[in-house]
């Protein structure tokens, strides 16, 4: 009785979806169960949104991964990125690293630089405390700030930042040197942060912090990327609601850039190595609701070095229209033991299925090509330089170093008369 009853709610969530009504909770956990057939209808739908929204192409963004500190003060049950001093030859990336990876990256073309770092570990290791304080920086996201300034100034590239959970006033200067940046929501539920849960231990998985970071970037008007990770121990009602969560959010602010789709994927020495990973089907279902959910404009990307080789494709099929950041040079530090794919064979398995791999910028057409009020003015002629009349990146074209100087440098007086009677006032 009880499958008869979950068919009936796909089948039902399926044709209003073929409608293109409003999904509540309920249909998006029946879609998220969609196997075999009802699975091809699903992606059928998701398909024909995306090619509604983006035409025939996908697109892929070149990139360096700069890995600014692999410390972090959150225990993440399924992380590898995250290590302890005594694994760590020092606790950050030097500035001079930094552009070096940046240069590297851009003589490749890469016109991306991702910067991913753990939450704040000067709050944990004395270590990340002292090494910033030597270099004169209050804090982690001082030194991001600074760090992002020298691959603007060194390289041209331009910055995407995931430096965690920010505060609003820390977000608000962190705008003024990147044109996007991104934090993954993972997901809404709180039950996954108590004891025996994958984000127990974790103050910045706290869902409730997170949406407030997502939110505040919607207030202030920054081209954000953000997503789920799917198989972490999460019910489908869960999933549904981490979906419609991020929706509620765009809705109000229309600043959520991308939406990324990201499976689990267990790894060898964490508390979850022999969870199950989500399969294929449950994969490329969830896939295929979330663009459902978001509709035909939205981006939605499936990170192709998490699937293998013959999955690929069926993520096209499943809807997606990014294959997010690839870099030609440096790995994804996160999920090490799974490498990029090369661009040539996205470009092949993109074409397999009819459409076209378009190199894009940090920043979405959709925001770059209307600036107002999504670019802090000093990031708009970097962002310019390397964009098309599409907003796409111009091809061919390779970063060059932008000259920069910092608004608190150039501050003057509004007057001299101001000025001089502050100074006589104070008796000097």
């Amino acid at each position: 009785m009880a499958e008869a009853t979950t068919a009936h709610a796909l089948r039902r969530a399926l044709t209003r979806a073929d409608a293109g009504k409003t999904l509540s909770v309920g249909e998006i956990e029946a879609l998220l169960t969609a196997r075999g057939s009802d699975l091809q209808r699903l992606m059928s739908l998701a398909s024909h949104l995306r090619e509604l929204g983006h035409g025939r192409s996908v697109t892929y963004s070149r990139k360096v991964f700069i890995p600014l500190t692999m410390l972090c003060r959150d225990h993440c049950h399924y992380c590898t990125f995250a290590k302890p001093p005594a694994k760590l030859e020092r606790p950050f990336l030097s500035p001079e690293e930094v552009v070096a990876i940046a240069e590297a990256g851009r003589r490749l073309g890469c016109k991306e630089a991702l910067f991913t770092l753990g939450d704040r570990p000067e709050e944990r290791y004395p270590v990340a405390r002292a090494w910033l304080q030597e270099r004169g920086y209050r804090s982690t996201l001082e030194y991001v700030r600074a760090a992002a300034i020298r691959v603007i100034e060194e390289t041209g590239l331009l910055p995407h930042l995931n430096p965690g959970v920010m505060s609003y006033e820390e977000m608000a200067r962190l705008k003024q040197v990147a044109p996007s940046m991104g934090m993954m929501l993972e997901t809404s539920s709180d039950r996954l942060s108590e004891r025996g849960g994958p984000h127990f231990g974790s103050p910045d998985k706290v869902p409730a912090v997170r949406l407030r970071v997502i939110e505040d970037a919607g207030r202030l008007s920054i081209p954000f990327t953000t997503g789920i990770l799917v198989g972490i121990g999460e019910t489908l009602a869960e999933r549904a609601a981490s979906l419609l969560a991020i929706r509620e959010l765009h809705r109000r602010y229309r600043h959520v850039q991308e939406v990324i789709v990201q499976n689990f994927r267990a790894k060898p020495g964490t508390a979850m190595q022999d969870a199950p990973e989500p399969g294929d089907e449950e994969f490329l279902a969830t896939v295929a609701t979330t663009r459902l959910v978001f509709g035909p404009r939205m981006h939605v990307q499936a990170p192709p070095n998490l699937s293998d080789p013959e999955q690929q494709g069926r993520l096209l099929d499943a809807g997606i229209d990014d294959w997010g950041g690839v870099s030609p040079l440096t790995p994804d530090h996160v999920n090490p033991e799974r490498p990029w794919p090369a661009i040539d064979v996205l470009t092949r398995r993109t074409a397999e299925r009819g459409l076209e791999l378009r190199e894009r910028l940090t920043i979405y057409p959709e925001f770059a090509l209307r600036p107002d009020p999504f670019l802090a003015g000093k990031m708009r002629a970097p962002v310019a330089a390397l964009m098309g009349p599409d907003g796409l990146a111009q091809e061919g074209r390779v970063p060059q170093p932008v000259g920069w100087q910092d608004p608190e440098v150039a501050w003057k007086p509004r007057s001299t008369e101001l000025t001089f009677a502050k100074v006589s006032g104070a008796g000097l």
